[in-house]
């Protein structure tokens, strides 16, 4: 690697466009020849773990909930039912009920202005354990760093933070392979901040590549380098052929559609481990970015 530590980051616009299948097998050539860490950023619904046969709770060396939100927190006994906090909460997580401010912990963002406008100081913001970090050492070498957020709560960029945080405290690596949420939020954004190369994975559907487009306007903001693949390729050829032309500079390689590759994931196979003609073409876009990047 030019870098000592490498981090490189797999994303998409668009869902399902097979990123997390692709990570999972780069991961595993990577790690034949590097010291690798991968990272599921993908908070929300992280499956890199599936992709590489790691469900079980086996090897997990660390298991932690953590807090990087803040809800509201009233006082009953101090709160006279004004409804000043009611009529200053956007997003309308507060109510009168029994004649005191009651709050929806589901719709507060934990944003404070319930506490800065309440005349009886009656609400306090309070740090909840909004999300959890998992490290599994994997069968293959290296370890995986999961992170997920609790259902109904919100900070899934600071989450992803704090697994980065954690994945460069875990020990030393060569390259960081992080696989990214799709689209374009605050989990995709919190990936690609301080990444060296990004490998953008789109489908050859007119989604697809607007979506594909939407990404890459978040990776030119942080000036990343990128390449591009497109998986299914063959399920639309004269896409295909434009995104590859489009994206001539940058472009990587291409994924064939596959029905076994589904029978191959419902089964925990990795893809490395298959005979697949998907295992083919990842091993040329890995040597490829390898010569790249190594």
């Amino acid at each position: 690697m030019k870098e000592k530590q490498f981090k490189l980051v797999i994303a998409s616009g668009k869902g399902g466009v097979g990123k997390s299948m692709l990570t999972s097998a780069l991961a595993m050539l990577w790690a034949k020849k590097k010291k690798i860490v991968a990272v599921d950023t993908d908070v929300d619904a992280p499956n890199l773990a599936i992709w590489l046969n790691q469900v079980s709770d086996e090897n997990i060396q660390l298991f932690k909930k953590i807090s990087t939100s803040f809800k509201a927190v009233i006082d009953r006994e101090k709160c006279n039912g004004c409804g000043k906090c009611i009529e200053n909460c956007v997003f309308k997580a507060l109510e009168i009920k029994n004649n005191r401010a009651k709050l929806n912990p589901f719709l507060c963002e934990g944003c404070g202005v319930c506490q800065i406008v309440c005349p009886q100081k009656a609400v306090e913001l309070k740090p909840i354990e909004n999300g959890q970090i998992k490290i599994i050492q994997t069968k293959y070498g290296f370890p995986l760093v999961i992170g997920q957020l609790f259902p109904g709560e919100t900070g899934s960029g600071k989450i992803v933070a704090e697994i980065k945080k954690q994945a460069e405290a875990n020990g030393q690596y060569e390259l960081m392979l992080i696989d990214s949420a799709p689209g374009t939020g605050c989990p995709v954004i919190a990936s690609l901040q301080d990444a060296h190369l990004a490998i953008l994975v789109t489908e050859p559907t007119p989604s697809g590549l607007t979506d594909l487009k939407r990404v890459l306007e978040v990776v030119e903001h942080f000036q990343i380098p990128y390449k591009v693949v497109v998986n299914k390729w063959d399920i639309n050829r004269s896409l295909t052929k434009k995104i590859e032309k489009e994206f001539a500079d940058n472009f990587l390689g291409k994924i064939s559609y596959d029905q076994a590759i589904f029978k191959a994931i419902a089964n925990l196979q990795p893809i490395v481990e298959t005979k697949l003609k998907a295992k083919k073409e990842i091993k040329e876009i890995f040597e490829k970015i390898y010569d790249q990047t190594g």
